[in-house]
């Protein structure tokens, strides 16, 4: 309680406690990624029931930008299963960009390990947030993926920072990670100067095929105690409650947004993964008087 109180604190010295941002997640290229995150469909090693898309064309995408917006979405996030984009797709992502800004909504978009001057063509495009996850803890890292190394992801979000590009990178609660695990994560992400603009904590949806498919469920409590932590430590941050929700009660995502979280992804998928639908969103809103921004 005295956790939950402090992180409430905190969240009030900089927000309106009573106001979550909704964005919205549209998976823009899917499957055949050829890394091995553990926790992932998408990847080409496993067999699930994700299948392989090509790139989106862009007049979908901004289609789909559009209808979200008319739904209450204020941010727009692109998602790519690559390891990292070629120059040929990046052209491609840019001109993604630069149209769903033009329709007055703030840009992320998520490509994986990016080369150098890549990120600057983001910046260009008018891209606003570059999502990047560390994932887990640096000492559990391999433990989950073994494509790349904790340093690879370290030296993406050194581009996206060099470029001038907000960062979006969080982690994922749920992989088999100890409590110290966890509070070595959020402690990486708040010592990053400066910590990331928006903060996204995911609760593992395990899904089928992939080698987390049987893990042990995070604790309720525990998930919320991260919530409050990350809170705590970047007060100025978003902290989106992401993955996982939909199998949390109203109760707890309630508990979730005292703690300090105050966005939310408002979309029917993430990625993958389903999401809560939106009715039950606009009717949680109503019974916790939150505004959505």
């Amino acid at each position: 309680m005295d956790l939950l109180f402090q992180a409430h604190q905190a969240h009030r010295e900089h927000f309106d406690p009573n106001e979550v941002q909704r964005s919205a997640l549209l998976s823009i290229k899917t499957g055949g990624c050829p890394e091995d995150c553990s926790y992932c469909t998408q990847s080409a090693r496993y067999k699930t029931d994700t299948g392989r898309e090509a790139l989106m064309r862009v007049e979908e995408v901004v289609a789909a930008a559009r209808e979200a917006k008319a739904k209450g979405a204020t941010r727009f996030c692109m998602g790519a299963a690559w390891r990292g984009p070629k120059e040929k797709e990046l052209e491609v992502v840019t001109r993604m960009i630069r149209e769903v800004k033009a329709l007055g909504m703030e840009t992320c978009v998520t490509l994986g390990m990016l080369k150098d001057g890549q990120a600057q063509k983001l910046k260009e495009a008018g891209l606003d947030y570059y999502n990047h996850n560390v994932d887990t803890d640096a000492g559990f890292y391999d433990k989950v993926i073994t494509t790349h190394k904790h340093s690879d992801r370290l030296d993406t979000i050194a581009q996206v920072r060099a470029a001038g590009i907000k960062l979006c990178s969080g982690g994922i609660l749920g992989l088999g990670e100890s409590r110290r695990n966890r509070a070595a994560m959020v402690a990486q992400l708040a010592n990053m100067d400066p910590p990331p603009e928006s903060v996204p904590i995911n609760n593992l949806v395990a899904m089928p095929g992939t080698p987390l498919a049987a893990v042990e469920k995070i604790d309720n409590f525990e998930f919320v105690r991260t919530i409050a932590a990350a809170r705590i430590t970047m007060p100025a941050s978003w902290v989106r409650l992401s993955a996982g929700r939909e199998v949390m009660s109203e109760e707890m995502q309630a508990m979730c947004f005292f703690a300090g979280a105050n966005s939310i992804f408002y979309c029917d998928k993430l990625l993958t993964a389903s999401n809560l639908d939106l009715n039950a969103d606009q009717a949680l809103f109503e019974k916790l008087g939150l505004q959505a921004i």
